[in-house]
């Protein structure tokens, strides 16, 4: 079985067209396994009862950012190894420095294409093909 059946990836931002056009691009590179959430809350309610290998997150989000969502899946034993990729509409290195400082995997600016997509995430999870 390849990693790409067995992956499982959560999808969390508060833009459903955001989210689809994450999912298309996941789906073009052949990961079928995607769940998606509308802000961080509801995505960390889901890492808590059935964990994703690969959180592909939205920074700025109602109720959790990406950086909380970030620092609560570091913080609960289960999932803190997940790797959490964060994406963001702005170029702050801030936000860059403060993820990283929570164990932030990879960064990337919206608006995505799927080369630099396919490319974090192999930085994470190995190869997919």
């Amino acid at each position: 079985m390849s990693i790409l059946d067995q992956l499982k990836i959560l999808i969390v931002d508060d833009t459903s067209t955001s989210r689809m056009l994450i999912r298309d691009g996941l789906e073009q590179l052949g990961i079928k396994n995607i769940v998606h959430a509308a802000d961080g809350e509801q995505a960390l309610k889901m890492m808590m009862s059935t964990p994703a290998h690969l959180v592909i997150s939205d920074f700025n989000m109602p109720k959790l950012d990406g950086l909380q969502l970030l620092q609560a899946i570091r913080s609960y034993k289960p999932t803190a190894n997940v790797p959490f990729i964060m994406l963001t509409s702005k170029s702050d290195t801030s936000i860059l420095a403060r993820g990283r400082a929570l164990g932030l995997n990879n960064y990337l600016c919206k608006p995505v294409d799927m080369v630099t997509l396919k490319k974090a995430i192999e930085g994470v999870v190995g190869r997919l093909r």
